[in-house]
Formats: C-alpha cells, sequence, structure tokens
C-alpha cells in the first residue's frame, strides 16, 4: 500500500484538503487527533509523561490535562522537544498499524510536523498544501480567536513554509485563488496509477 503524508504550515488548509481526500474513499490519519488519544491510551508513554512533567500531567481519571501540560511545553522550548520524542514516535507506530488496516490503493498520514519530526522517512510521498503567511494569519485569528502575535510564536515554531513546499513531492495551492477540489482530483488520480505500479 502506498503511504502518502499531507502537510502545510498552521491555517494552510491542510486538513480541509484532507477531508476532500476523505470524500474520495481515501483513508486519513489524522496524527494530531492521534497523539492526542494515544497519550492517554498508551499506559508507557502515559508513564514516561508523567515522570518527565509530573503525575498532575493527568487527572484521578486518567484524563489530559491539557492546559497544564501546554502551559509547561509552549514555554519552553527543550521541554517541547522532549514531549514530541516521546510523542513522536508513539504516533508513528500507531499510524503504521492503522496503515497496515487499511484497504485501499492508498492512504493519507495528515500531520504538521512531518519533516520536523522525521516521520516523513515512513511514507512513500508527501503533498504540500501551501497559503501564503497573510491569508494563513487571517484564517488561524479568526479560526482560534487569537492575536496576529500568537499566531506568528506558531508559526515560528515550523520549518519555513517555503522549505517545507521544496520538500513535497506534490503541492496543491490553497490560496483563495485557485479552485482546490481539480487540484486534488488530479492528484488522486496521479496516486491511484502510483500505487497501481507499485503493488
Amino acid at each position: 500500500m502506498l503511504k502518502v503524508g499531507i502537510t502545510g504550515g498552521i491555517g494552510s488548509g491542510k486538513s480541509t484538503v484532507s477531508k476532500i481526500f476523505e470524500l474520495l474513499g481515501v483513508p486519513v490519519y489524522y496524527a494530531d487527533d492521534r497523539a492526542k488519544d494515544i497519550l492517554v491510551r498508551d499506559q508507557e508513554l502515559a508513564e514516561a509523561v508523567r515522570s518527565h512533567f509530573g503525575k498532575e500531567v493527568y487527572d484521578d481519571n486518567g484524563a489530559l490535562n491539557r492546559k497544564y501540560l501546554g502551559n509547561i511545553v509552549f514555554n519552553d522550548k527543550n521541554k517541547l522537544a522532549l514531549l514530541n520524542s516521546l510523542v513522536h514516535p508513539a504516533t508513528i507506530r500507531d499510524s503504521n498499524i492503522w496503515a497496515s488496516q487499511q484497504t485501499a490503493p492508498y492512504v493519507l498520514k495528515e500531520a504538521a510536523l512531518l519533516f520536523e519530526t522525521e516521520s516523513f522517512h515512513h511514507l512513500d510521498k508527501i503533498i504540500g498544501v501551501y497559503a501564503p503567511q497573510p491569508l494563513r494569519i487571517l484564517r488561524v485569528m479568526k479560526r482560534d480567536k487569537v492575536t496576529r502575535d500568537e499566531v506568528l510564536a506558531r508559526i515560528h515554531k515550523q520549518i519555513d513554509e517555503r522549505i517545507k513546499m521544496r520538500l513535497c513531492d506534490y503541492v496543491i495551492h490553497n490560496d483563495d485563488q485557485q479552485l482546490v477540489i481539480p487540484q486534488v482530483l488530479t492528484l488522486h488520480e496521479t496516486l491511484l496509477q502510483l500505487a497501481a505500479t507499485t503493488v
């Protein structure tokens, strides 16, 4: 099975593009959502997180205290790197198991940090979703009800968008200038053909 990553900076619209692929019958693994689930479900990971960040990270019912953990890691890049070093390998394992259970010609893994975490090594092709930074900032300000400076702080934690797009095999432009659905349909046909030749 062909494993394809889909990535892009915050506000690029990668989740929207992923949902279009889903409508075409392509299974999509949403890495951020699954990581939140894994942090609770994977007991070995939960113990490691507790040992590094304190028992207050989880409540008495085992639910993750996201606000508490967020306050620790988003103010300290070393602690964020530590958390990522614990979570990303578990997410990669989980996505590989998930992919092996699918029956479609190809699957997608949607993740903001495919290159930053080096999980792209486990994928056959990468799709980048591109939007210019001013548009991304406006989208995230509207979506998350945050300030421009807060969005910029998140953007600066990711690889420069132009570099990221150069690392991708395909790029979908979600810039409000080009229609997205025809781009997805064309790429879907390309990936189906590629999957057929790699079987």
